[in-house]
């Protein structure tokens, strides 16, 4: 049987198969060595090959293989640097969720975000929530940063999961953009990425959780990666129209498998500006003739996206890009 990860708990994944059954599944036992350099060999969105087993009442299988993958995106494993962990597999775009404010999201987190979304070929959205809570001055940022990431390509959409008149997009306006897609979500914690879940999709009841007002920074309360189905806009049926794959927030994102000489190509202006450049093995730091530098110093490129280029090139301690701004 073949069917596709929608759930993984560690240690157990949940395949639903292609005529909709549901089985907790192990994977195989030499499945992880054969030179998966990850934490989690098997991802939420893999299509995967199983064998059943009679449990009693519990539908369980095995996973034997994993089909081949359209794309995957991959961050740094948090507690072992030599290893990757792979968020999700086979999806259509990734949704970065953001905010201005309680927290404060930072542009190194947002940049690494993008940029090793760019090395494995996976399309951005990103997503500001929290604008009901921005003053004036804070919505005069917002539209900086509007212009910033939309002027190199990447969809930008103003949303309060909590107050949807307030929203610059509303929640209706926002599926139709996710519609007929796989969906990655992802962001820092204490963004509402679980309350924006439970407005796109009615009736899901994430578990949510406050800011912390000493530290301004949220909690973890999605545990697991998990798919989940997106409703049809303008009607709250469950027909299918889309996917979500929901994952635990993370504080930083460090990059993996990325050579240094390579880090200009996941940045779109960077790379295309560089193309000037008087070097062909041209660093952006230094060099006479560099058209990047140039351009930095001409405001053609955004000091704040050449500082987090500078950053994945001089560091890879990922605990340090919650920094602020």
């Amino acid at each position: 049987m073949t069917g596709i990860v929608v759930k993984n708990t560690g240690s157990w994944y949940v395949v639903k198969t292609d005529d909709n059954q549901l089985f907790q599944c192990k994977v195989k036992g030499n499945f992880r060595l054969k030179g998966i350099r990850s934490t989690n060999p098997v991802a939420v969105g893999d299509r995967v090959r199983i064998t059943s087993s009679d449990s009693g009442h519990e539908q369980v299988g095995l996973i034997t293989e994993i089909l081949d993958r359209r794309n995957y995106i991959i961050r740094k494993a948090s507690n072992l640097s030599k290893q990757s962990h792979i968020i999700a597999a086979n999806i259509d775009q990734a949704a970065l969720v953001v905010t201005l404010r309680h927290p404060e999201t930072s542009t190194i987190f947002i940049d690494r975000f993008l940029a090793g979304a760019e090395a494995y070929s996976v399309p951005v959205i990103i997503i500001f929530n929290k604008v009901d809570l921005l003053d004036k001055d804070d919505m005069h940022l917002l539209q900086l940063f509007f212009n910033l990431y939309e002027s190199i390509g990447y969809p930008c959409y103003g949303v309060s999961a909590l107050n949807n008149e307030r929203s610059l997009c509303s929640i209706n306006d926002l599926r139709k953009v996710l519609q007929g897609k796989t969906t990655l979500f992802s962001g820092n914690s204490g963004v509402g990425k679980s309350t924006l879940l439970n407005a796109l999709i009615p009736g899901l009841d994430l578990k949510t959780a406050e800011i912390s007002d000493s530290h301004d920074t949220g909690m973890h309360t999605t545990t697991f990666s998990e798919m989940f189905d997106l409703p049809y806009p303008d009607n709250d049926s469950p027909s299918e129209s889309g996917y979500i794959i929901d994952t635990p927030g993370i504080k930083g994102f460090g990059t993996f498998d990325m050579e240094r000489e390579e880090v200009g190509h996941y940045f779109r202006e960077i790379f295309e500006i560089s193309k000037k450049c008087r070097f062909g093995n041209c660093t952006h730091t230094h060099e006479p003739g560099c058209a990047v530098l140039q351009a930095v110093n001409d405001h053609n490129i955004a000091q704040s996206r050449y500082n987090s280029y500078l950053s994945m090139l001089e560091d890879k301690d990922e605990d340090k890009y919650r920094s602020k701004l």
